[in-house]
């Protein structure tokens, strides 16, 4: 069980998906990983358990950072907590791995949320304002044969994913597939995602799937 604050975003099938997803990659001392958006620290925490030598956890919330700190200090594990905007903060730096669960559930409109829960997944109106950002930037922070794995629902265009990766020189696949019944975000927007054409109509569940992308480019 993880300590969680209020507000933080509480881990799913999602976060589970990509743990699995996570442990699979080869982690040692010398490894350097960066968790993006990392809520209540569950992958920073993963990765510290299988090895890594060092693990950074990025978030713009506060109290996700003071949640992951937490967590990593009651299991005794090394987590260097940053405050910030997604890759921002570590420009200039490289990553053998970087994980990220964003926020990719389309939402009404454009307007990011500053404050609350709904910051931990409203995404603008395609799911993808956060996604494209880290598809633009997180290559560039990623060391030769280093791994980018991002987890994201097929509502937020898992195609669009793909191909900016492979834009930057990333060898990019699906890593991981896992099929979910709607939660109560959700459920309330069934009507807006029907209007859309985002689900059929009754659809009831969503495909989250791992991208795992690979830097062979500088390798």
């Amino acid at each position: 069980m993880l300590l969680r604050l209020p507000g933080v975003y509480p881990p799913q099938e999602d976060t589970w998906l990509l743990a699995e997803t996570l442990a699979a990659e080869s982690l040692g001392p010398g490894s350097r990983v960066l968790d993006i958006c990392a809520g209540t620290g569950a992958l920073s925490l993963c990765a510290a358990a299988a090895g890594a030598g060092r693990v950074t956890a990025i978030d713009i919330s506060r109290r996700a950072l003071a949640t992951t700190w937490i967590n990593a200090r009651l299991r005794r594990h090394s987590v260097h907590v940053v405050r910030g905007n997604l890759t921002t903060p570590v420009r200039g730096q490289c990553f053998d791995v970087i994980v990220s669960n964003p926020p990719y559930v389309p939402a009404h409109d454009d307007v990011l949320p500053t404050h609350g829960i709904e910051r931990a997944w409203d995404a603008g109106v395609d799911g993808r304002m956060l996604l494209d950002r880290i598809c633009a930037t997180a290559p560039a922070i990623l060391a030769p044969s280093g791994v980018l794995l991002i987890a994201q629902s097929v509502l937020s265009g898992v195609e669009k994913t793909q191909s900016m990766l492979e834009e930057q020189g990333l060898s990019v696949e699906i890593a991981a597939r896992a099929e979910i019944p709607f939660g109560r975000v959700l459920s309330d927007r069934v009507a807006l995602f029907e209007a859309r054409g985002l689900i059929k109509r009754g659809q009831r569940t969503e495909e989250i799937v791992v991208i795992r992308a690979v830097n062979y480019l500088l390798g």
